[in-house]
């Protein structure tokens, strides 16, 4: 990987956005609590979030619009898959779960970077990783308590839908060309997000509602645009923003393993401010998924292959630079 001019700033804002991640479950919960829909939620969340980055996005490029052109495939999967299709499906899915176990379940989006690898590049996982990947799902097994609590399948599909957007987030962040700015990416693929989530409310596939009223946080009533600035000004605005600064200088299975910090503080925010808790086996379980996911990164790591290859739109005599 090209040296970073700040490399330490890396596990920074890696760590910055896994806390601030973890919050857009808990606020979204308290407003669908109150009969927002996921769409709403998201467009709200998606839309601010365009609008306050829209003008510091255009100024990062210093009009070299060039830049916006060779990236445009990466800005637009981006805004599809890590942006819209992984809040989307996160949100639909606390309807029916609770915060911790729908984010435990989308974060085994690692595995599938692995697995991309694998298909798309021919990087076959070693034992280590084998091993990790099987721990992983003995823990979401766990997780989803087969023999307890009833854990819906909607909920289910929803969360392992927002694990291929997360995998998608991950491997974009982690595949920019050197030289584009990490705020032009967030910026753009806020605004495609926006503009995909407001076709379909325009022509009545994505159901619109969100009355006002108050939500609770910690045993506390609070406005409801309390919680609806809260997922678009921290848990969206912020977390892009450092999650893809921080992919780019550590690489996209090294920024994703940080990640895995939000599942821990997700569920800290959920039984503090919602009085939601897991039950021990999917405790055991969400430690075994984090201990397999862990043990990906080890061996994968070891030799860290580009995750996206991009010799159609890169320019000649600047490759695109490989996530590690």
């Amino acid at each position: 990987m090209s040296a970073h001019p700040r490399p330490a700033l890396g596990p920074v804002f890696a760590l910055l956005s896994a806390l601030t991640f973890a919050t857009s479950g808990t606020f979204a919960a308290a407003l669908l609590a109150i009969g927002w829909t996921p769409g709403a939620a998201v467009l709200f969340r998606i839309g601010v979030s365009a609008a306050v980055l829209l003008v510091p996005g255009i100024l990062s490029l210093r009009g070299r619009w060039h830049l916006l052109a060779e990236n445009g495939r990466e800005v637009v999967l981006f805004g599809l898959f890590g942006v819209a299709l992984a809040q989307l499906s996160y949100f639909t899915a606390v309807q029916y779960l609770s915060v911790g176990v729908a984010l435990l379940i989308e974060y085994l989006s690692p595995v599938l970077v692995v697995l991309w690898l694998w298909v798309r590049h021919g990087h076959r996982p070693r034992r280590l990783t084998v091993a990790g990947v099987a721990v992983a799902m003995t823990g979401l097994l766990l997780v989803l308590d087969l023999t307890g609590a009833v854990v819906h399948p909607v909920g289910v599909a929803w969360s392992l839908t927002a694990a291929i957007g997360a995998a998608v987030y991950w491997v974009v962040a982690g595949s920019l060309r050197e030289g584009f700015p990490t705020i032009a990416l967030t910026s753009g693929a806020m605004l495609v997000a926006t503009v995909v989530f407001g076709l379909a409310v325009a022509v009545g596939v994505m159901p619109l509602e969100a009355p006002p009223g108050e939500v609770t946080l910690g045993g506390q009533q609070f406005p409801w645009w309390v919680a609806a600035f809260g997922v678009a000004l921290i848990s969206s605005v912020t977390a892009y923003l450092t999650g893809a600064a921080g992919a780019r200088i550590l690489g996209s299975k090294v920024a994703s393993v940080f990640g895995l910090l939000e599942v821990v503080a997700a569920v800290g925010y959920a039984w503090l401010l919602l009085g939601q808790a897991l039950r021990p086996i999917q405790a055991v379980g969400g430690a075994a998924i984090l201990v397999g996911l862990l043990l990906v990164h080890r061996d994968e790591t070891e030799e860290t292959p580009a995750i996206i290859e991009l010799p159609a739109t890169a320019p000649e005599g600047s490759p695109a630079r490989p996530p590690g």
